[in-house]
């Protein structure tokens, strides 16, 4: 995998929601079908449970994310599989699998998507009836990105 196969990746991506559903998972089937490096197989089947999941197949995309990570998806792309599976099994209605992949990501890995995994696991917590639990979440991620009243905001959702 190059440079030049994840533009044309990012390409693809661009045209979702401009084509048809099934023409854009045959873009992306196609695409993984050039990968030539070892861990080829964990990006197609990330790659592809991202094309399924994005075009409302989450029944599909499910195996395939599982199978990602099975088969050693590290990096981004592993964090990026761990919170778009755990969306999926909410979808699918396992919201009690999707809040244990969550709670671990929360606290095993830290990065640029920590608020990603919070607001996640806020809506899981939601579905399972967890609702102050969810809002404070969701409030708190939201208060590192406002202009002001970041402080108050946090400390509102720390006492939910």
């Amino acid at each position: 995998m190059d440079q030049n196969w994840e533009a044309q990746l990012q390409s693809i991506w661009l045209k979702l929601g401009t084509i048809s559903n099934e023409a854009f998972i045959l873009l992306i089937k196609n695409h993984v079908e050039l990968l030539t490096i070892t861990d080829s197989q964990a990006i197609a089947d990330f790659e592809k449970a991202c094309a399924f999941d994005s075009t409302g197949h989450e029944k599909e995309a499910e195996p395939l994310y599982r199978s990602a990570l099975d088969k050693g998806l590290t990096g981004l792309r592993r964090r990026r599989a761990r919170i778009q599976l755990a969306s999926t099994l909410r979808n699918n209605g396992k919201i009690e699998e999707s809040i244990q992949i969550l709670r671990e990501e929360k606290s095993n890995y830290s990065d640029e998507l920590d608020d990603a995994v919070d607001s996640f696991l806020a809506l899981s917590l939601s579905s399972a009836g967890k609702h102050k639990e969810a809002l404070s979440l969701a409030l708190k991620a939201l208060s590192k990105h406002l202009p002001r009243y970041n402080n108050s905001l946090s400390r509102y959702a720390e006492n939910l």
